[in-house]
């Protein structure tokens, strides 16, 4: 069943779009189920059940942490993370640095932006993030590379709303790349949609899509 889903996700999505299947509250085997038939990027919200999977399935995973992360938990996942999506203050930014260089590891992160009209969503406004990329401390940083952005939509029926948070972060994007990353290839996800708005995600310039419930069912 879940196999078949997955499978069903991925002939929607537009060529180049990456699908980051969120795992979060599902069994490890689940995750072996679609391991299985080829699935590789897995995404969690919460450190423990991340580190609790990753150290009883197959080690080639690419795990995403997708959800809001604590500085004091970043030492728990710095060693293996593939990409950590939500980073939302230069605070954890410095620590993720710490921890990486620890590790001797360079972790790639997105910016996470606060585009949704809810106030519990987290994220940067663009001032903050042009403060901290112009300043002297971000230049500093030795063990962290930005890969680009991410951001969640209201949620919503209003699909016009949906499309037009996304366009504001596809915004972003365009130019936080011109200003500050334009001679950094790795610059260049946008990390936006999930399973009730990724196809405007898509239509809007996601290059990856964060999809759980329509794959694994409902939590």
């Amino acid at each position: 069943m879940i196999t078949d889903n997955l499978f069903q996700v991925k002939k929607t999505l537009v060529e180049g779009v990456e699908l980051i299947a969120v795992s979060k509250t599902k069994p490890a085997s689940d995750i072996q189920t679609l391991y299985d038939a080829g699935q590789r990027a897995f995404g969690e919200n919460k450190v423990q059940e991340l580190v609790d999977k990753y150290e009883v399935l197959p080690k080639d995973i690419q795990w995403h942490l997708i959800g809001h992360l604590q500085t004091n938990k970043v030492k728990y996942i710095a060693p293996f993370v593939h990409l950590i999506h939500g980073v939302d203050s230069f605070k954890l930014l410095k620590e993720i640095n710490k921890e990486a260089a620890k590790c001797q590891r360079i972790i790639p992160c997105l910016l996470q932006f606060h585009i949704a009209q809810e106030e519990t969503k987290f994220g940067f406004s663009f001032e903050e993030a042009q403060e901290m990329l112009e300043s002297n401390e971000f230049v500093e940083l030795q063990h962290v590379n930005i890969h680009g952005v991410m951001g969640m939509a209201s949620f919503t029926e209003d699909t016009q709303l949906i499309h037009e948070e996304f366009q504001t972060l596809h915004n972003y994007f365009q130019l936080i790349k011109s200003h500050y990353f334009k001679f950094n290839p790795d610059f260049k996800e946008l990390s936006m949609g999930m399973s009730g708005d990724y196809q405007i995600a898509m239509e809007e310039g996601s290059t990856m899509v964060r999809v759980g419930s329509t794959i694994f069912g409902s939590r």
